[in-house]
């Protein structure tokens, strides 16, 4: 998938039931980030992490789904392990999230695709890393999908490298302003800290946008950074 492109419907059994994905976001954002196997020790750290920030997720209105590569019966059965990690080691990590979530439930569907057609049809797999069976496993993607539907940005990660969940969420607070806002992020931007205004944007176009718009000096002399917290 490019971005932009509508991201593929598909229905599946998971965790919280049947899902039907387009309808189950509905107009909302959605994240659908994927797990080589069930009982992995990286993919349980993950799981948990989302757990913990699942109402930093939910504040800014985006659903989460997780998928691998097993059936509902054994993804049950390993979210017992995901919030035992969670209670024991997560939950006492800084920084808190902004609410409490349950000890006894994970806080998101995690979708089953035991014939892998689902990390096909969204290309999550990963030629370098098999399973017992000798059956290719899905890499660690996530998919940030807008309220229509469509691709808003893809990370993909080898089964070997745990994802930043943290990023993911400035990630998503980058999307959502910038999808409503003349602005750009820069390097390593955090919200509340200035952002770019966006090169179509004239002077005095911007001016009337983000009034007192500082311009960053560069040897080129062009004033082409323009910087603003008024957004």
């Amino acid at each position: 998938m490019k971005l932009g492109d509508e991201i593929p419907n598909f229905q599946a059994d998971s965790t919280a039931g049947p899902i039907d994905f387009h309808k189950i976001i509905e107009n909302s954002w959605a994240i659908l980030f994927s797990h080589p196997a069930d009982f992995t020790p990286v993919c349980t750290t993950e799981l948990a992490n989302v757990h913990k920030l699942e109402p930093d997720f939910k504040k800014r209105g985006v659903k989460l789904f997780a998928l691998s590569c097993n059936d509902t019966e054994s993804h049950k059965a390993w979210s017992c392990d995901v919030l035992s990690y969670y209670k024991g080691t997560v939950k006492s990590e800084k920084p808190e999230a902004t609410g409490p979530v349950s000890e006894t439930e994970l806080a998101f569907p995690i979708i089953a695709d035991p014939d892998r057609k689902l990390a096909v049809t969204y290309g999550m797999v990963d030629p370098d890393e098999r399973d017992a069976k000798g059956l290719p496993l899905t890499c660690r993607a996530v998919f940030i999908i807008g309220p229509d539907k469509k691709l808003k940005a893809s990370l993909l990660y080898p089964a070997t490298t745990g994802r930043s969940f943290a990023e993911i969420l400035r990630v998503v607070d980058s999307l959502q302003l910038t999808a409503v806002k003349k602005v750009a992020t820069p390097a390593n931007w955090e919200p509340k800290k200035k952002a770019m205004v966006v090169p179509s944007l004239s002077d005095e176009k911007a001016t009337e946008l983000f009034p007192n718009f500082d311009k960053v000096s560069v040897p080129s002399g062009k004033g082409y950074i323009r910087l603003t917290d008024k957004y």
